[in-house]
């Protein structure tokens, strides 16, 4: 995890507890959103992201936000004070680390079968 937490601060221009707060909220909600086992793969290939999943109080759905989905999303990364481009550049490094961890396919499933997620990979 700290290995992911480093990359997105440094990529995002955030610090090390925002890295980590979006971490958990992306994760949670591709566990919500997304092909689950396809997820599960993911947050089981990345040490801590359960409990960072948990600390984003995002183990349930986002559904009550806008609507859910992923504007539900941008409007929760947006509580941390992350910008558009912040989100997007986020979004792209946690592709790219899962890419290598659980491979281009898999993760590409995972990109496909979430709604709305494409425009980010």
């Amino acid at each position: 995890m700290d290995e992911l937490i480093g990359r997105l601060a440094v990529k995002a221009g955030i610090d090390d507890a925002v890295a980590e707060k979006t971490i958990g909220i992306i994760l949670g909600f591709l566990r919500n959103e997304g092909p689950s086992d396809k997820v599960q793969a993911l947050i089981d290939q990345i040490p801590g992201a359960e409990a960072a999943i948990a600390a984003s109080g995002n183990g349930g759905s986002l559904g009550n936000l806008m609507g859910g989905g992923l504007m539900a999303l941008g409007t929760k990364l947006m509580g941390l004070g992350l910008g558009i481009g912040e989100i997007q550049n986020v979004a792209r490094e946690l592709f790219t680390f899962g890419r290598d961890k659980i491979g281009a396919d898999r993760m590409g499933e995972i990109i496909a079968g979430t709604p709305g997620l494409s425009q980010f990979a």
